[in-house]
C-alpha cells in the first residue's frame, strides 16, 4: 500500500497524471447521465461526438433484416434514445457559448429515419421500416377522386333510376308469374289439408252464421227505426195526442216480423208466378192479404 502511495507522489507519477488531464480535459471518462452536469464546452462537444458515433454504428447494424424482429425493435428504440440525448447535448453546448449544431450540424443520420404520420419525434430506421404493423402504416393511401357535385349526380338520374321501365323487358312479369304460381299451389294445398281435416266446413258454417246474425241485427235496426218513425207524434195534433205513450214493439214482435220477411223472400225467390198468385188469392179469401 505504501509503495503505491509513493508511486503516486513521485515526480514521474505527477507528470503522468498531468498528461492524462491534458488529453482528457473534460473530466471523467464516463459520459454524464444528464447534459446539465457537464460544465466544460470541450467535454460537451466530445460527448456529442461520441453519441453520433454510437448512432452511426447502430444505424449500420439495423440495416440487417436477419437480426430478428425483437433485436431490430430494440436497436430502433436505442437509436431514438441516442438522438434525443444528442439534442440535449447540443442544447447544453449552446448554453456554454458553443456553436449551434442544430443549424450547422450534419443531418445525414436523421434523414435516414422516417416518422409516422401523426407520431412526431419517433423515427424508424433500416429494417425497422419493414416490421409487421409498420409497413402498412407507411403505405400511402390511394388518392381520392374529385368529389361529385349535385349537378353531376343528377345527370345519371333518369326513368330507369325510378324504376319506370322495369317491366318493359318482361323479366319481372315472368318472375311474378312464378311466384304467383307457387303461392297459388301452396294455398290450394293448405285448403286441401283443411278440407280433409273438416276445418273448411266449420269455417263456412261459422261465416254463414255470422253473416245471418249481422243481417238479422241490421233488419232489427231498420224495423225499430221504421216503427219509431211511424209512432212519432204529429205536430198538428193537440198536445194531449202528442203526449200519448208510443207503442214500441217487443222483441217477440220484431222476431215475428223478421220471420215473415224471410218467408216472403224465400217465396219470391223459389215459388213460381202461378204459385204466388194462388197464394195471394187464398190469403185474400181468408182476409189476410200479403201483409198481415
Amino acid at each position: 500500500m505504501a509503495r503505491n502511495q509513493e508511486k503516486a507522489m513521485s515526480l514521474l507519477g505527477r507528470w503522468y497524471t498531468y498528461q492524462k488531464e491534458l488529453e482528457n480535459p473534460g473530466g471523467p471518462k464516463k459520459r454524464p447521465y444528464l447534459a446539465s452536469h457537464c460544465n466544460n464546452l470541450k467535454a460537451a462537444e466530445k460527448w456529442r461526438t461520441q453519441i453520433m458515433k454510437e448512432i452511426g454504428k447502430k444505424v449500420s447494424q439495423i440495416q440487417n433484416a436477419g437480426l430478428g424482429e425483437f433485436r431490430i425493435r430494440d436497436l430502433n428504440d436505442e437509436i431514438n434514445k441516442l438522438i434525443r440525448e444528442k439534442a440535449h447535448w447540443q442544447d447544453r453546448i449552446i448554453e456554454l457559448d458553443g456553436p449551434n449544431y442544430h443549424k450547422i450540424g450534419p443531418k445525414m443520420l436523421d434523414r435516414e429515419g422516417k416518422e409516422l404520420p401523426g407520431n412526431r419525434g419517433y423515427k424508424y430506421f433500416g429494417a425497422a421500416k419493414d416490421l409487421p404493423g409498420v409497413r402498412e402504416l407507411f403505405e400511402e393511401e390511394p388518392a381520392k377522386g374529385p368529389r361529385k357535385t349535385r349537378g353531376d349526380l343528377m345527370k345519371d338520374i333518369d326513368a330507369y333510376y325510378y324504376g319506370y321501365l322495369d317491366d318493359d323487358d318482361g323479366l319481372l312479369m315472368e318472375l311474378e308469374k312464378e311466384v304467383e304460381k307457387k303461392a297459388r299451389a301452396l294455398a290450394v294445398e293448405e285448403w286441401r289439408l283443411k278440407k280433409e281435416a273438416g276445418e273448411i266446413d266449420k269455417e263456412l258454417e261459422e261465416q254463414e252464421k255470422q253473416e245471418r246474425e249481422e243481417e238479422e241485427e241490421r233488419e232489427r235496426e231498420r224495423i225499430r227505426e221504421r216503427m219509431e218513425d211511424e209512432g212519432e207524434p204529429d205536430t198538428e195534433k193537440p198536445p194531449a195526442a202528442r203526449s200519448a205513450p208510443l207503442d214500441i214493439p217487443s222483441q217477440q214482435d220484431v222476431e215475428l216480423e223478421l220471420l215473415r220477411k224471410k218467408k216472403m223472400e224465400l217465396l219470391l225467390k223459389y215459388a213460381s208466378d202461378d204459385l204466388q198468385k194462388s197464394s195471394e188469392n187464398a190469403k185474400t179469401l181468408l182476409g189476410r192479404g200479403l201483409n198481415f
